[in-house]
């Protein structure tokens, strides 16, 4: 079983940037990650998500060229990498995992953190 724990979030500007954490309990390279996120009124969606060796990644039109999703299985932890930040990123972002292979697919991840609010003033 597996814990997360997300940490980075805040309130900032449109333009600047913001480094998301999720610290895992057990071993995430036996796991593949991905960052959700869930806006005010609306359903979770996917952001990025990273292979299990971390050599593949994949992420949602809208973040392409401005996120950056990363991981380190010696810390057990995955970073999201938010640059150019817009208000439409404003969001609670969510870190999940979920064994072997990567999924778009919400209801595939079995781990979930607490989630963590980023919030960007226009």
């Amino acid at each position: 079983q597996v814990q997360l724990v997300e940490s980075g979030g805040g309130l900032v500007q449109a333009g600047d940037s913001l480094r998301l954490s999720c610290a895992a309990s057990g071993r995430t390279r036996d796991y593949a990650m991905a960052w959700f996120r869930q806006a005010p009124g609306k359903e979770r969606e996917f952001v990025a998500a990273v292979t299990r060796s971390g050599d593949n990644t994949d992420y949602t039109d809208s973040v392409k060229g401005r996120f950056t999703i990363s991981r380190d299985n010696a810390k057990n932890t995955v970073y999201l990498q938010m640059n150019s930040l817009k208000s439409e990123d404003t969001a609670i972002y969510y870190c999940a995992a979920r064994e072997y292979y990567v999924s778009k697919l919400e209801r595939e991840y079995r781990y979930w953190g607490q989630g963590t609010q980023v919030t960007v003033s226009s």
